[in-house]
């Protein structure tokens, strides 16, 4: 046993070091329901929006994925563009219009605080076409039958 210098609180160490009765896996479940409304409300802005900026006004981006920090103070934001490849072009012109976007996620997420918004390009996809394209290859082919 030892004593949390922080809390003064008593801790057992389980197996491997780790603390009884803290998970060291995952998002709380607060923060994967926060951080999927903020997606929902995200994805509905970008779909009815019309954007100043010139970079944006006419790009057709769709949110994948959101991971909020611990504190729900930072959320970062998966982007994606229908049927084209290069949401890296944007990026500076989502980075521009964060502060609007958050604005206006103010109005659809009951939060104390509404957080900070960062976009990161949605890779995934391409991961996943890229290891179909290896799976479809002869030799491995031959080697999974």
């Amino acid at each position: 046993m030892s004593r949390n210098p922080t809390r003064g609180k008593v801790t057992t160490a389980g197996p491997a070091g780790k603390l009884a009765g803290h998970a060291a896996s995952g998002p709380s479940q607060r923060q994967l329901r926060v951080a999927e409304e903020v997606r929902r409300v995200l994805a509905d802005l970008f779909a009815r929006t019309e954007f100043r900026d010139p970079d944006l006004s006419d790009a057709r981006i769709t949110v994948t994925e959101v991971r909020i920090s611990p504190d729900l103070k930072h959320a970062t934001a998966f982007v994606a563009r229908l049927g084209r490849s290069d949401v890296e072009s944007l990026l500076p012109a989502l980075k521009r219009a964060a502060p609007f976007l958050r604005s206006r996620l103010s109005s659809g997420v009951r939060l104390r605080q509404v957080p900070e918004i960062h976009f990161q390009p949605d890779t995934a996809l391409d991961y996943a076409m890229e290891v179909d394209a290896l799976l479809k290859q002869p030799d491995v082919a031959r080697d999974l039958d």
